[in-house]
């Protein structure tokens, strides 16, 4: 083969490697799960207490744990919990697109009137 030749070879098979490698790489990032801990009713507050209240666009997963005595559930992105007891935790996973806020909240009643709401950011 000559050496000609053998650089287009070469130049072929980096391109089929890099295409396939990219795919790779777009499939697992398409996967990938951003984790905000939430905790409902801190020390028996109306609040919510989360890591943090922004994350990457994509999916998130907000496992969500009353902290309280008093029943609790966690809305956002249109979906939400079950109310959950002292103690008791819940998980919801939405997809946030990047650039957009999302209002969250506690859907017993008079929870969110009395400060038991926030937003979150995709970023």
């Amino acid at each position: 083969m000559s050496a000609r030749r053998l650089i287009v070879a070469f130049a072929a098979l980096a391109v089929v490697v890099g295409i396939g490698a990219s795919s790779v790489l777009a499939a697992k990032s398409q996967t990938q799960i951003t984790t905000v801990k939430v905790k409902a009713g801190v020390g028996n507050a109306l609040k919510f207490s989360l890591t943090t209240k922004r994350a990457p666009a994509g999916k998130v997963k907000f496992v969500v744990t009353n902290a309280s005595t008093i029943p609790h559930d966690f809305q956002i992105a249109g979906k939400k919990t079950t109310v959950l007891g002292k103690g008791k935790s819940a998980t919801v996973i939405v997809k946030l697109t990047k650039g957009k806020s999302y209002p969250y909240k506690c859907t017993v009643d008079g929870h969110a009137a009395a400060g038991m709401k926030g937003t979150f950011k995709a970023t």
